[in-house]
């Protein structure tokens, strides 16, 4: 069997790649379950220089990375150049914190003495997904390797150059051979490698019937699983807020990655006085955007990733559409070649329609309008997802008091957009999963937590 990378700009298959063997599969995880051996005993002072000089080749080498993810799923190369410079930061950041973050924690008992100490696990199952081919491997396995596992990585079928490619910067680090591989399988391999016993924990980044999956197996073998699935990220612009400011946050995250992002703006849920000029706005911004080939230095908004896709995104549109939502620009397919799909806004969107119910995965902004602050806040809630939200208020203690307090997601911004970053845990509550990572949480996520009691 073979796995293609196509080119969704052109619909040109880039490479073919043999798919490993099972006996191919089962020789990675035992390599990898042999390096664990040394590489847990690797003093931090170590794991931090090749962590460093792994951030270092990454910087090194942007343009050849970045390249390679226009070319496999469309990303443009300002986003692709941004990636990468933000790999090379979490790189950074545990190489600079994760001694501190692990040390031993003293708890005085009635021991002679007594603590906290963590231990990494193992070999890491990382199952990736393609819209952020680099940065969300980096995300995983920066902290997993600085805390001392390995990691076999199970990438998106049709990003195996970049997988291959991240496999290289670390060995290039010249890390220890096999603390981080990759595996080129198809999804359907992906139980079979859990169920093996010297896989000792899974990490997914995926959709909601992945994370079931994968976590499904997992439960059955009892190993701890991380989930950070889909999102319909709810952006309440509230009647004092300040339209400008909520209109740039709104356009820049909603078209983040051509909309292809997790914890990127999908619902926009805006008081009813603001409605008419926040929808003017929307629209004169999102038109103005330039959709093209990635290649290009300015090009806003690439293919999306796949056509199947693509397609996806067009029948949640007109499906709403068809259920009474008013399409204010966009909804239609380009005639050209590629997978592409313009800037859409949609309006009048009301439960029932998949762009109130469902993620949409692409450059589309469903707006809602509601009579106050209270029906806003429940309107936001209204999902079965919970990655991000965001508020829009000039009083920002109330916007901090709903963020804390009242908005049901694991990343709540006041006037600004989600966004991940190292020092801040990153996770989902309700179907966008459970676990965190980044930060000082997300390193924990894989370590165990071990007790020493000393009479």
């Amino acid at each position: 069997m073979m796995i293609k990378a196509v080119n969704p700009a052109t619909g040109e298959v880039i490479r073919k790649y043999e798919e490993m063997t099972a006996e191919e599969v089962a020789m990675v995880i035992t390599e990898s379950h042999e390096a664990f051996s040394g590489w847990r005993k690797t003093s931090f002072a170590k794991r931090s220089e090749l962590m460093r000089r792994a951030a270092g080749i990454l910087l090194d080498n942007s343009r050849e990375y970045t390249m390679l993810m226009a070319q496999e799923m469309g990303k443009p190369i300002k986003d692709g150049r941004a990636e990468i410079e933000k790999c090379a930061r979490v790189c950074d950041y545990y190489a600079e914190n994760a001694e501190k973050f692990l040390a031993d924690e003293i708890i005085e008992t009635d021991a002679t003495r007594s603590f906290v100490t963590c231990k990494p696990l193992g070999v890491i199952l990382a199952v990736m997904p393609w819209n952020f081919p680099f940065w969300q491997v980096f995300r995983f396995s920066a902290p997993a390797l600085m805390a001392g596992n390995t990691s076999i990585v199970k990438h998106a079928s049709n990003v195996p150059g970049c997988a291959l490619a991240i496999e290289d910067v670390f060995r290039k680090a010249r890390f220890p051979q096999n603390v981080l591989r990759t595996l080129l399988v198809r999804n359907n391999k992906v139980e079979t490698i859990i169920e093996d016993s010297r896989v000792k924990a899974v990490t997914l980044t995926g959709s909601v019937p992945a994370g079931k999956a994968v976590s499904g197996k997992a439960g059955e073998m009892i190993k701890k699983t991380v989930l950070e699935l889909g999102g319909s990220d709810p952006y309440v612009i509230l009647e004092d807020a300040d339209p400008e400011v909520a209109v740039t946050a709104c356009v820049a995250s909603r078209l983040n990655n051509s909309g292809q992002s997790c914890i990127s703006a999908k619902r926009f849920v805006i008081v009813e006085p603001l409605r008419q000029r926040f929808e003017e706005l929307l629209v004169q911004r999102m038109r103005a955007l330039k959709v093209g080939d990635p290649m290009e230095e300015y090009t806003a908004l690439g293919p999306l990733a796949r056509h199947d896709l693509r397609d996806q995104v067009h029948r949640q549109v007109i499906m709403s559409v068809e259920k009474g939502a008013k399409c204010l620009l966009g909804g239609k397919v380009p005639a050209h070649r590629g997978a592409f799909y313009p800037p859409t806004v949609l309006t009048d969107v009301k439960r029932g329609m998949p762009a109130y119910e469902e993620e949409l995965f692409g450059p589309v902004a469903s707006i809602i309008s509601v009579k106050d602050e209270k029906e806003a806040i429940r309107v936001a809630n209204d999902s079965v997802f919970g990655l991000g939200a965001a508020i829009f208020t000039k009083d920002v203690a109330k916007g901090e008091r709903i963020a804390a307090d009242e908005l049901d997601a694991g990343c709540c911004f006041v006037n600004t957009f989600v966004k991940s970053d190292p020092r801040l845990p990153f996770g989902g509550v309700k179907e966008s999963g459970y676990g965190r990572e980044l930060s000082h949480y997300g390193i924990k996520e894989f370590v165990n937590i071990k007790t020493v009691f000393v009479k």
